[in-house]
């Protein structure tokens, strides 16, 4: 079975987007907690990355879902 390019091409926009998003959430809770003290700034930095990984195994999840034929 082959991919649907068209939508695979989404998926990839759709994930970059999520992920620079995540990459600016991170790199702003890094610097509120370094520069100003806040605890609870790694607690978003964590989440971002956590985010940011997940939107690339989504990805990958739907080529390897595409390539089966599911």
């Amino acid at each position: 079975m082959s991919l649907d390019v068209a939508v695979q091409k989404k998926r990839l926009v759709t994930m970059g987007a999520i992920n620079a998003l995540s990459v600016v959430v991170a790199l702003a809770a890094i610097v509120g907690f370094f520069k100003a003290g806040l605890d609870w700034a790694l607690l978003v930095f964590a989440a971002a990355l956590v985010v940011g990984f997940g939107a690339q195994i989504w990805f990958i999840a739907g080529l390897r879902r595409a390539k089966e034929g599911v």
